[in-house]
C-alpha cells in the first residue's frame, strides 16, 4: 500500500506540494527519477523496471502525476496492462486538467484498480478506478475524475482521506498539524518526519505505519517530495523551477537528495 499526499494550494507561491512514500517489494528493480525515456524527453520520473512505467513523475510544462493500487490489487496481473503506463500518458499532457480527462477515456479492463493524482500549479486532481471493488456480472466501473479541493489530500487504497484506511486514520491529523515544508528556505523537516514514522496502532499492525517494513520483504522502497512553484509575483522575477527531494530507500533510515532537474 502506497502512500501519496497532497497539499493543494491555488495562488500561493507554491501551490502545489506532493509527499509520497513508495511500498513495494525490495526486490522489483527500479531506477531513481529520472529522464530514462529517449521518446519522452519532457518526462522526469523513476522507472520501474519491470513494467517499463512509472509510479511518481513530473514533466518540464509543471504537471506532476503518481499512482497507487487500491486495495486488493497488488502486483501484474496476465491480461493487465501495466498502471504504470498511465503516469507516463499523463505527463504527455501540458496542463493536469488535460491529463485527468485522458485517463478517464482509458479502456477501464485494460487495468487493475487504482487511484491517481495528476496535478499542476493550478488545478488537482484524483483519478479513481474500482476494477477489483465489482461483483461477478458487474460491468467494469468506468474511471473517474475528481478535482481535489483547495488543501490537504490523503490517498492509499482507499478513497481520498478514507477512515477506512488505517494509514489515513492514523497521519492524516498528522500532516494536518504540521507545519507545511517551505521549498524556498529547504525546510521540509516536519514532513520527512512523518513520511519516516514507523509508528502505528497496534489494532491496526504495522501496515499502518507511513514507512512499513516486513519480514516477507515487502517495505517502503523509496520516498518523495516534490513541490511546484507558482508563477513569479512579477514580470522581471525569475521563476522558480520544480523541487524533488528523494530518499531511495526506506526514509527512517535513508537520507533524502534533491533531483537535478
Amino acid at each position: 500500500m502506497c502512500t501519496l499526499v497532497a497539499l493543494h494550494r491555488p495562488g500561493h507561491p507554491w501551490p502545489l506540494i506532493l509527499a509520497a512514500n513508495r511500498d513495494e517489494m525490495r526486490d522489483r528493480p527500479w531506477r531513481p527519477p529520472g529522464r530514462h525515456w529517449p521518446d519522452r524527453p519532457h518526462t522526469l520520473a523513476g522507472l520501474d523496471m519491470l513494467g517499463g512505467g512509472s509510479w511518481l513523475g513530473i514533466n518540464d510544462w509543471g504537471v506532476a502525476a503518481g499512482i497507487l493500487n487500491r486495495a486488493g490489487s497488488l502486483g501484474p496481473r496476465k491480461g493487465k496492462s501495466s498502471r504504470g503506463g498511465l503516469v507516463l500518458a499523463a505527463l504527455e499532457h501540458r496542463d493536469a486538467s488535460g491529463a485527468a480527462t485522458a485517463m478517464t477515456r482509458a479502456a477501464p479492463g485494460d487495468y487493475r484498480s487504482f487511484n491517481m493524482v495528476i496535478a499542476d500549479r493550478r488545478t488537482a486532481y484524483w483519478v479513481r478506478h474500482r476494477a477489483e471493488a465489482r461483483k461477478p456480472g458487474d460491468r467494469t466501473p468506468e474511471i473517474e475524475a475528481f478535482e481535489l479541493p483547495v488543501g490537504l489530500s490523503m490517498l492509499t487504497a482507499h478513497d481520498r482521506n478514507d477512515p477506512e484506511s488505517a494509514r489515513v486514520r492514523s497521519y492524516l491529523p498528522r500532516f494536518e498539524a504540521a507545519v507545511p515544508p517551505d521549498p524556498r528556505r529547504g525546510t521540509w523537516g516536519a514532513w520527512k518526519r512523518i513520511l519516516a514514522s514507523r509508528r502505528f496502532d497496534p489494532a491496526d499492525g504495522p501496515q499502518g505505519a507511513m514507512t512499513v517494513a516486513t519480514e516477507s520483504g515487502f517495505e517502503t522502497v523509496s520516498s518523495s517530495l516534490i513541490a511546484l512553484p507558482g508563477l513569479p509575483q512579477s514580470a522581471r522575477a525569475k521563476p522558480a523551477g520544480p523541487i524533488w527531494m528523494f530518499a531511495p530507500g526506506r526514509p527512517d533510515r535513508t537520507p533524502f537528495e534533491e533531483i537535478q532537474i
